[in-house]
């Protein structure tokens, strides 16, 4: 396990911070209404696996919960403070739906615009979202926009 300090960075600390608030709102929207600590770290980490073909050809299927298991009091030191700054994130409704998708990095906005919104029908990105937020499935459509935080923290599994 390589350790960064960020001593004097402000920009590398602010893009940390900026990653990990992504990764959560990202698995909250993914995850159903009701679930464990453990499943939500499961599905933040996770989020650097959906898409890898690996996972399906090669890679051992438990990765994710090998990572997890054993580090749960990581997980929980490393968001702690996002989790109790956010305590909306955990609002299922389609108004709370939407402010988390309104919150998730511009380039995974698109991702899901690109799959909800037909060629040619041209609406904004605020508008599709609103109709993603109303979806019984919107989580579905958040993972099939496959948000990837950069992973720039690793655990040793």
């Amino acid at each position: 396990v390589k350790i960064l300090t960020q001593n004097e960075n402000g920009k590398l600390q602010a893009a940390l911070v900026s990653n990990l608030k992504s990764a959560v709102t990202a698995a909250f929207l993914m995850l159903p209404e009701s679930f464990s600590e453990e499943d939500l770290y499961m599905q933040i980490a996770g989020l650097s696996y959906s898409g890898d073909f690996r996972m399906i050809i090669g890679e051992d299927r438990s990765k994710v919960q090998n990572i997890v298991k054993p580090n749960v009091p990581y997980f929980q030191k490393l968001y702690s403070n996002i989790l109790q700054d956010c305590p909306q994130v955990i609002d299922k409704s389609p108004e709370g739906q939407f402010t988390q998708l309104m919150a998730l990095p511009r380039s995974l906005q698109q991702k899901i615009t690109s799959l909800v919104d037909p060629p040619g029908k041209n609406r904004d990105v605020e508008e599709i979202l609103l109709q993603v937020a109303h979806d019984p499935d919107c989580g579905l459509v958040v993972h099939q926009g496959e948000p990837r935080p950069i992973s720039l923290i690793t655990f040793k599994t």
